[in-house]
């Protein structure tokens, strides 16, 4: 083995709050039946990594999503040695006769891909939550100051409790079908939450008796992750920054070490909506974390097949816009659609893999 090989061997691991929540058993559980952990062994058979995974079954397609980045134990894993154990995976997963390696969920920024990955730019905006409140403060834009003051002024009032769980999912749901997206159901988002138990925050911004904007925040000491949010149609200025604000003084309250606002864009296009979602999150004063995200076909038939059918029915997923790769697919549309079928699939199978961030 060379000195920068890393071997990847499934494991088992004592979770503890120092790890990701998106580590743990009792998360990984709650999205999935059938998931796990990679550890990436180098030459001298120290463990110097960990991958946890699921697996998402649509038919006869297995897919595999990571749920959070590869976790360096002690710090010495350098990203030669990640590309090397991120290799390794895939040839583990290909051998475990998945077919497709899809994109991970949007908290998962990793440093580098594998070989035969397809891979895009994609960032996450992270606050130390180490630091003084009065340097939290400072850190956030004036604006954002300004409409926090506002909305404090006007009556605004931050909630958080398990209480508020059925509106949050309605008001997240909602927000994702005004941008045309699927969002999972609600047996799943009540599962997922379950799971979390007390490992999860939800939130919700109450104007004159009326609920503005919602978020639900996984977390351990590790990072508080502000995985889904939603708002009202029409939502009083500054109410969603109050909510955040309030979340982020909670969270650093509790000793918890980071706060992950899961995913922006690179350079996205001017006046965009991604591009809005970016200021709003970088206005908070937080360390732009650049990597990839990325997929890999395993199964040559049913990963090409599935991704199409993504395509052509999703436009696509995260790694395909971010690569600008949206063409039309002429007579290949044609071909996945005779093929899927015989793999027993269907078009709505594609829908929901992608339109939602974790399940």
């Amino acid at each position: 083995m060379k000195a920068n090989s890393v071997i990847a061997i499934p494991v088992k691991i004592n979770w503890h709050p120092g790890l990701s929540i998106f580590a743990s058993e009792q998360f990984l559980k709650s999205v999935s039946d059938e998931y796990g952990w990679l550890g990436g062994v180098d030459f001298s058979g120290k463990l110097k990594c960990i991958l946890p995974y699921t697996i998402i079954r649509r038919a006869t397609v297995r897919m595999v999503r990571f749920r959070v980045e590869t976790i360096s134990l002690g710090g010495e894993l350098d990203v030669k040695e990640e590309k090397s154990f991120l290799n390794r995976v895939v040839e583990y997963f290909r051998f475990a006769r998945a077919d497709i390696v899809i994109p991970a969920t949007t908290n998962a920024i990793f440093r580098t891909y594998p070989n035969r990955a397809i891979a895009a730019p994609y960032g996450t905006y992270i606050i130390d939550l180490s630091q003084p409140e009065e340097i939290l403060w400072d850190n956030l834009h004036s604006k954002h100051r300004n409409v926090i003051r506002n909305a404090i002024k006007k009556g605004v009032q931050i909630y958080s409790g398990m209480e508020h769980v059925d509106m949050a999912y309605r008001f997240v749901r909602d927000t994702f079908k005004r941008s045309a997206l699927s969002f999972m159901g609600y047996d799943s988002f009540m599962r997922m939450v379950s799971g979390l138990d007390q490992n999860v925050r939800i939130f919700v911004a109450v104007y004159q008796g009326g609920v503005q904007s919602c978020a639900v925040i996984p977390f351990s000491n590790h990072s508080a992750y502000y995985v889904y949010g939603g708002t009202c149609p029409e939502p009083l200025t500054g109410a969603a920054n109050l909510l955040q604000w309030e979340a982020i003084r909670h969270f650093r309250a509790e000793g918890v070490k980071h706060y992950d606002f899961c995913g922006v864009r690179i350079n996205p296009e001017k006046g965009s909506k991604q591009a809005g979602l970016i200021m709003f999150k970088e206005r908070f004063g937080p360390r732009l974390v650049q990597g990839y995200i990325w997929k890999c076909a395993l199964n040559p038939l049913k990963s090409i097949v599935y991704s199409l059918a993504v395509r052509l029915f999703r436009g696509g997923d995260i790694v395909d816009e971010e690569r600008q790769k949206l063409k039309s697919l002429g007579d290949i549309e044609k071909i996945a659609l005779q093929a899927m079928p015989q793999l027993g699939l269907r078009a709505s199978d594609s829908v929901c893999v992608y339109g939602d961030s974790f399940a």
